[in-house]
């Protein structure tokens, strides 16, 4: 006798599944079990789909990079309009949202899903490397609109964004901080390269 719901998107159900359990119990707390339970199905759903649970991780973390490719390119359509301060404020809290953080925090806990997540992404923190190619884009946009001197140092502004901005983040036992910290930190970042 079948066990659950139907699922339509088995895929995004699992996902979405295991970013609730995520925020709720942690990267200690996530586990097959959990995730399908969230969900509403058997066990056996995930492992239909996925080789085994560290793979699903793998994919629900490149998920999260996929999603975050769109918001590059919304932040480099943004280049020009509103204010750069402005603009990366907002970006950087996206990064950060809960379940942004939540996924830092899970590669940083899962050795094995770092291993696999190392195969095809060597270098850096999966999605924090991505955000700051995101960033890095962002300002090399604006500095060529003369909205940042010439002189801005890209390679040093983009990743001390997204470091400030985990830092501010990374607490998941208080709310997150409120839009005019994180645009202060924005602001001191960028006080000495904008135009």
């Amino acid at each position: 006798m079948p066990t659950g719901v139907a699922l339509r998107d088995v895929r995004e159900q699992l996902f979405g599944a295991a970013e609730r359990v995520l925020l709720r119990d942690g990267p200690g707390g996530l586990t097959s079990r959990a995730v399908t339970d969230e969900a509403g199905c058997a066990k056996g759903v995930l492992h239909r789909h996925f080789s085994d649970f560290d793979d699903f991780l793998t994919e629900l973390v490149r998920d999260r990079i996929t999603r975050l490719g769109h918001d590059a390119t919304e932040l480099r359509e943004s280049a020009g309009s509103g204010t750069v301060d402005a603009n990366l404020t907002d970006a950087v809290s996206k990064v950060f949202g809960p379940v942004g953080v939540a996924i830092v925090s899970l590669i940083i806990f899962r050795d094995e899903l770092r291993t696999r997540l190392r195969r095809t992404r060597p270098i850096g923190v999966p999605l924090l490397s991505e955000a700051t190619v995101m960033i890095a884009d962002y300002l090399v946009a604006e500095r060529d609109l003369g909205r940042l001197t010439p002189e801005a140092d890209i390679d040093t502004l983009a990743p001390t964004l997204i470091g400030a901005g985990h830092l501010l983040f990374a607490d998941r036992t208080s709310a997150p901080p409120e839009s005019a910290t994180v645009r202060k930190m924005v602001t001191t970042v960028l006080s000495t390269v904008t135009t």
